[in-house]
């Protein structure tokens, strides 16, 4: 198994104030280094395995037509190396023309939309050039993929300033028929003991909403968590290779562990990876990453199912990749708490039926 993610353009329509992803310059990947990439992740799997490529920007859908030609490549290049493939993208779902609704209706891609909760706390921070929320034209997007039966996953980013919000969005977005939400906290702004407070008052909350509507919704704190107390496989993915298992290409075909940390695409980047997307045959002989630092962990009890392993995170947060940081630690423990809560739930309706 190998992911590669391609940030195909540095342009977007929107001006989101939390984004990560530096200016937008305008920049768009040469088709050449976009196919050059996937022929050199396709050759990093091995026979029988599986090609996980990701679309990503910028907003990846004002050059759609892109992502059909390198969607189509990898398409053509995996079915020639034996291999298995899985295509996403994310969008900040306001792309209504043609060819984006071409996109969002492959049929073999996993579509995930940028939504924050309500409307009013997603244009806070979600606006255009010109000051505007986006709420609207991004929830046309949802309504038509729902009524169409492929309701997309939808990102919530959560911040301290709509942390309280947090539960109310999540059922706002399973009212309109959304299935599976990832909340992603806002990992690049400070957060102060008091809103760490909130947030562990704002997962108690969502683990009612989640557990009222298991199993037809998900959440993905908490999914993944109540598989690993139940003793459920979980499918496997590409994340987090951080570079060795998994390499993001910018625009300027410049390599990175993790489109997360691309961000202006400095060429004297600290996190950058060695090399081109044109240079090489495949992708592999990386370096790995440190794992997570075990003198941080070891007393932890719940270090077994423990979700602070993301190396992105945890540089984001600390500059080390092994090292995960309170607010990450903080996050994982009250997901877990929600999962063990519901999996008791679960023990005791099934004993109560057996006794019935």
């Amino acid at each position: 198994m190998f992911g590669l993610t391609l940030v195909v353009n540095h342009c977007c329509n929107l001006r989101c104030d939390y984004c990560y992803m530096g200016a937008k310059t305008g920049v768009r990947m040469e088709p050449g280094v976009g196919r050059r990439a996937i022929d050199r992740a396709a050759a990093s799997v091995e026979r029988g395995g599986r090609l996980e490529l990701g679309f990503f920007g910028g907003e990846p859908l004002l050059d759609a037509g892109l992502v059909l030609e390198f969607a189509a490549h990898a398409r053509a290049r995996a079915a020639e190396a034996g291999v298995g493939l899985r295509l996403a993208l994310t969008t900040n779902g306001t792309q209504d023309h043609a060819r984006a609704r071409e996109v969002m209706e492959m049929p073999d891609l996993e579509l995930a939309v940028s939504f924050d909760g309500l409307p009013e706390v997603h244009d806070l921070h979600r606006r255009d050039e010109g000051g505007r929320g986006s709420s609207a034209a991004a929830l046309a997007t949802l309504r038509r993929l729902v009524a169409a039966g492929r309701p997309p996953r939808a990102v919530m980013v959560v911040r301290p300033d709509t942390v309280d919000r947090l539960a109310e969005g999540v059922k706002f977005l399973y009212g309109l028929g959304i299935i599976e939400v990832e909340p992603s906290l806002d990992l690049w702004t400070r957060w102060e003991a008091q809103d760490a407070t909130r947030l562990t008052e704002a997962v108690a909350a969502l683990g009612r909403v989640w557990s009222e509507n298991l199993p037809h919704r998900g959440l993905a704190w908490f999914d993944d968590k109540l598989a690993g107390v139940s003793g459920l496989p979980l499918d496997p993915c590409a994340r987090c290779g951080y570079g060795v298992g998994e390499v993001a290409v910018a625009p300027s075909g410049r390599l990175y562990p993790c489109e997360r940390l691309v961000g202006r695409d400095d060429s004297d980047s600290p996190v950058r990876l060695p090399g081109h997307a044109l240079d090489g045959e495949d992708f592999l002989g990386g370096k790995p990453a440190p794992a997570r630092a075990g003198a941080t962990c070891s007393g932890c009890d719940i270090r077994e199912l423990c979700s602070t392993t993301c190396r992105c995170s945890n540089f984001v947060r600390t500059g080390d990749v092994s090292r995960p940081d309170g607010l990450l630690c903080l996050l994982d423990r009250l997901a877990f708490r929600e999962a063990v809560a519901v999996r008791q739930e679960m023990a005791a309706a099934g004993a109560a039926t057996e006794r019935s």
